[in-house]
């Protein structure tokens, strides 16, 4: 990278990085401050998620943004090896844990009746026991054969085959078990897991659709605009549950896609890649950080009830005690628990039939 190169890249880098800390400090406070999102399951990963997003946002981003900025190595290898071996353990980490909030949805809509049963805190920590344990294990690998540096191509430290021409077949077996067993892994468990979600919450709008049709027929002397509207919110319905799985899958596919192909070609093609694509699909790793606590919480009923609370404390429009959280967070409960297809809106709140 020539001086004054990276600006545009370092611009966008330094808006993730603000938007990245910002929302995911958000999530945390909501988590801390309320009550009723600590205790139940899901939070425990939006917690992990929240976790990795920000350590991301102060270790690996701002290498990256030094690196853009600068034609030299940023900071020194020791530094490097450390910030290297967060960014494969992170980025695993905060995949596999996309893929635990996907099961628990899935147990949460299809068991609804038994989902306290089969989805319990203790179930939800071992769950993330083993995304620690997975990610540990090939963040270590990595860094212990030293396959960890400075990658020009994407500004950052991180895996570098570089540094591996002496174990060129080893580095790319490692490469390929990494991407296969986090992105494939969790891109398969995301798909398989939110489709039926998505099956099950078009089958519970159609079974209301047609009660409702019914109601319609018997109430002849229904006004037509009467009749219009409710066709309409049945039509919405179905499109909101159609809309959510496709911003969780859309988001992860967009954002690690094409960083994830780009470390597959460097492996096998000899054609250099250009290094403003290497950046930009870096630049798109990262932006899943900033992404996801509107994907997975802020946009949610309990998180923007909390949210307004606060910002009423915080502005002394109207008091804050926790008696007025408890309740709005029940009232949160209530609305969201109406069928099975909401279900799907709010990850931290209780299914269908508790």
């Amino acid at each position: 990278h020539q001086p004054g190169e990276g600006k545009p890249a370092s611009v966008l880098v330094g808006g993730i990085i603000f938007v990245s800390l910002l929302s995911n400090v958000v999530v945390l406070i909501c988590f801390l401050y309320n009550p009723e999102i600590r205790k139940q399951v899901p939070g425990l990963f939006i917690l992990n998620l929240t976790f990795c997003n920000l350590l991301l946002s102060v270790s690996n981003m701002p290498l990256t943004l030094v690196g853009l900025l600068t034609t030299g190595h940023p900071g020194g290898s020791v530094i490097c090896q450390v910030v290297g071996f967060l960014d494969t353990f992170l980025t695993t980490n905060s995949m596999l844990s996309m893929a635990a909030l996907s099961i628990d949805r899935w147990v949460a809509v299809v068991f609804p009746l038994s989902y306290h049963s089969r989805m319990r805190r203790r179930d939800a920590v071992m769950a993330l026991l083993y995304t620690w344990i997975h990610s540990l294990c090939f963040s270590t690998v990595a860094t212990c054969r030293s396959w960890i540096g400075y990658h020009h191509l994407y500004a950052s430290c991180t895996l570098c085959n570089g540094r591996a021409k002496g174990a060129g077949t080893q580095f790319v077996v490692f490469t390929l078990a990494l991407h296969s067993l986090t992105f494939l892994l969790t891109l398969i468990v995301l798909c398989v897991t939110y489709l039926k979600v998505l099956r099950v919450a078009r089958f519970h709008c159609k079974r209301i659709d047609v009660i409702t049709m019914q109601t319609l027929v018997l109430l002849v002397d229904i006004h037509p605009s009467v009749r219009q509207k409710c066709l309409d919110e049945q039509k919405q319905r179905r499109q909101r549950a159609t809309k959510k799985i496709s911003t969780f899958i859309g988001t992860f596919v967009v954002c690690f896609t094409p960083y994830v192909i780009t470390r597959i070609v460097e492996l096998f093609c000899p054609v250099p890649i250009s290094p403003h694509w290497g950046v930009l699909s870096k630049c798109l790793a990262y932006s899943k950080a900033a992404s996801d606590p509107f994907v997975y919480s802020l946009l949610r009923h309990q998180y923007r009830k909390t949210c307004s609370l606060l910002a009423n404390k915080v502005f002394k429009k109207s008091p804050l005690n926790s008696s007025s959280l408890r309740m709005e967070s029940s009232t949160g409960r209530s609305d969201n628990n109406i069928n099975t297809a909401n279900s799907i809106e709010t990850p931290t709140d209780k299914p269908l039939g508790q």
